[in-house]
């Protein structure tokens, strides 16, 4: 069920599209400013923005340039009465995947919604970058980010990971890994393997949608 965060100041028409969306099959969290969307947006990580532009506390082109600095590639729709040109001009360029003026029609904004969807989908990530909940994993760079945040691995944090994640869900054996990344499956490897699962938990311990768990006696399994 895709998931949509939707940023409207007036809570009548928030709850009218709010409540027209989720009979339609679409997950809807409403937030009544862009202060309080940016708050949802960063727990939820939704796979749309549906945003008016003119908000108190944070209006809908600065959400949308905070969201873009933490999310380049989460679609952003702005709602808004303002339709002048540079208007426009300027919500693509803050961003914005699309712009629907008010008044407009439910099936006019899910049939936006749906083609945004659509599109970002058909996207590929850059390659080697990896997505581990609201964690994006540059392999070939070993950087992982988080909301404007990035952690810089060493190469072999960066490696654990990785195998880590080629076996998400399922178990990563610590003899292999040891072998492969230590070169022997020793006490003394042993236990500076038990300090790197350590700092990759300390890593994405912002998510608790992704853990890496321990399977006793056999070895860590990435769950997602």
């Amino acid at each position: 069920m895709p998931s949509i965060l939707l940023i409207e100041d007036e809570p009548a028409l928030g709850m009218i599209v709010k409540d027209s969306l989720e009979v339609r099959g679409f997950a809807v969290r409403y937030a009544a400013d862009g202060q309080e969307g940016l708050e949802l947006f960063r727990q939820q990580c939704p796979d749309i923005v549906v945003a008016d532009v003119m908000m108190p506390r944070l209006d809908g082109f600065s959400l949308a340039e905070i969201i873009r600095r933490e999310n380049p590639g989460v679609p952003i729709i702005f709602l808004t009465a303002r339709s002048q040109p540079a208007d426009v001009v300027r919500g693509f360029e803050l961003g914005g995947s699309d712009y629907l003026k008010k008044p407009f029609s439910m099936d006019e904004l899910i049939v936006r919604i749906r083609a945004r969807l659509g599109a970002a989908a058909a996207t590929p990530a850059p390659a080697g970058v990896l997505t581990l909940g609201q964690y994006q994993f540059d392999h070939p760079k070993q950087r992982l980010h988080r909301q404007g945040q990035e952690e810089q691995l060493t190469h072999r944090e960066a490696e654990l990971l990785k195998r880590l994640y080629d076996q998400r869900n399922q178990v990563l054996e610590r003899t292999t890994v040891l072998r492969e990344l230590w070169g022997d499956d020793n006490f003394f490897n042993g236990r500076s393997l038990d300090v790197f699962i350590t700092r990759l938990r300390r890593y994405l311990k912002d998510d608790p949608q992704v853990q890496i768990v321990n399977v006793r006696g056999i070895g860590y399994k990435l769950m997602l």
